[in-house]
């Protein structure tokens, strides 16, 4: 679809594109997995199967806390306990260099090919911003140390007291950040691994670029309306220039 119908498109319109992290650019599972798991140890109650921690990687922490019959009266307090071993105590063994311990947010990769793929699409002038339910504070030093933040031209999160935590929320304060405007052309993806990031795309008016290669159960971005869904990583720079260029 040309845009303008005929008419010259603004030079200055912005193409961006919204990254989500946990799935989509790193491989977070165990450290998300572990830190929940000690959560419930200390509360006292049992840890949930293999299959339900598993989903805990995608929404904020609260949401999955509550789902798996944390009372509403408790929540604050699990989610504290949570935040304290994924991010302030070094608790974990770190992958990379045995024998250190790390929080449970460094237990945790960037996927083979993402760099490259960032590189590319900045190299064509797509504004990327990486847009996650992970609260910013937490999200922020996960991308230094991994070295995504300079590949990338902005980190944004939830907020600290759960008052921006869905994804759809995220998106409009990533928007509100980069003075996103439709009316002089300004044009948004959203890319993501989980149903949270078609539903808070389709609920902003987006499309999301689904990916296959992280934490989604088979059939969940088709079933929530990803427009398309690609299995390796190294076909996001073609998804991403033909839907812009479509």
């Amino acid at each position: 679809m040309s845009e303008g119908h005929g008419m010259e498109a603004n030079p200055r319109a912005r193409r961006i594109v919204l990254l989500d992290l946990d799935g989509t650019l790193t491989k977070s599972d165990a450290g998300i997995i572990a830190s929940a798991s000690r959560a419930f140890l200390e509360m006292g109650r049992p840890v949930p199967d293999a299959a339900e921690m598993r989903r805990f990687v995608g929404p904020a922490i609260i949401e999955s806390m509550r789902r798996n019959g944390i009372p509403e009266n408790e929540l604050d307090r699990a989610v504290t306990i949570y935040r304290r071993y994924y991010s302030q105590t070094a608790d974990f063994d770190d992958p990379t260099h045995p024998g250190t311990k790390v929080p449970g947010m460094l237990v945790n990769s960037v996927y083979d090919g993402i760099p490259g793929q960032l590189r590319r699409l900045r190299s064509q002038g797509f504004v990327l911003a990486v847009a996650t339910c992970k609260p910013e504070f937490q999200a922020i030093p996960v991308c230094r140390h991994f070295g995504l933040d300079t590949l990338v031209d902005g980190v944004y999160g939830a907020s600290r007291d759960n008052s921006r935590i869905a994804k759809d929320q995220v998106i409009r304060y990533v928007f509100d950040n980069l003075g996103f405007d439709a009316g002089l052309g300004d044009r948004a993806l959203m890319v993501g691994d989980r149903w949270t990031d078609a539903d808070g795309a389709r609920a902003c008016g987006l499309d999301c670029l689904g990916c296959g290669w992280g934490y989604a159960e088979p059939g969940e971005l088709k079933a929530h309306g990803a427009y398309r869904i690609i299995d390796a990583v190294r076909e996001l720079g073609d998804a991403v220039d033909a839907y812009f260029a479509g």
